[in-house]
């Protein structure tokens, strides 16, 4: 069984988090999550997660209402206390919270402090890596046993 931290080891390392702060203004989120190439950036704030906010919340709460990106709070348009996962955590459950809540990104908190987060991408090449595994062994049994099947 995979847990999220071995999700996590596979990505690229360093493992870089990109967050702002509740005060920040929206344009700020957008900026960094272009340049970082995701889609969603943590809220931080004295290093203690507060929120999340996506390009979708940026999309739904402030373009569609015609609100100015670069007036616009994060603390005013984030999901404040998301759910978030453990090291330990086995990959399934992360899987099931993510189909069953509608989430993409699952911040990972150890000991208090956000050490990383995984999205639903992840998890797809995590349970891809382990199927591959799981052939394999499959096939290296079946070709070992193959004189049992004559």
């Amino acid at each position: 069984m995979s847990t999220v931290k071995k999700c996590l080891e596979q990505k690229p390392q360093p493992v870089v988090i990109v967050s702002v702060k509740p005060d920040d203004k929206v344009v700020a989120a957008l900026q960094l999550m272009r340049d970082n190439r995701v889609r969603a950036t943590l809220v931080i704030n004295d290093d203690k997660l507060v929120g999340i906010l996506t390009q979708g919340d940026c999309a739904i709460k402030v373009l569609l209402p015609g609100l100015d990106a670069k007036h616009v709070l994060v603390k005013e348009v984030m999901t404040s206390d998301p759910l978030s996962v453990k090291l330990d955590d086995p990959i399934e459950a992360c899987t099931g919270l993510m189909a069953s809540r509608n989430f993409r990104h699952l911040p990972v908190v150890d000991a208090g402090r956000v050490v990383g987060v995984i999205s639903i991408g992840d998890v797809v090449k995590d349970n891809i890596r382990q199927m591959g595994q799981q052939i394999g062994f499959l096939e290296t049994y079946i070709k070992g046993h193959s004189a049992d099947f004559s």
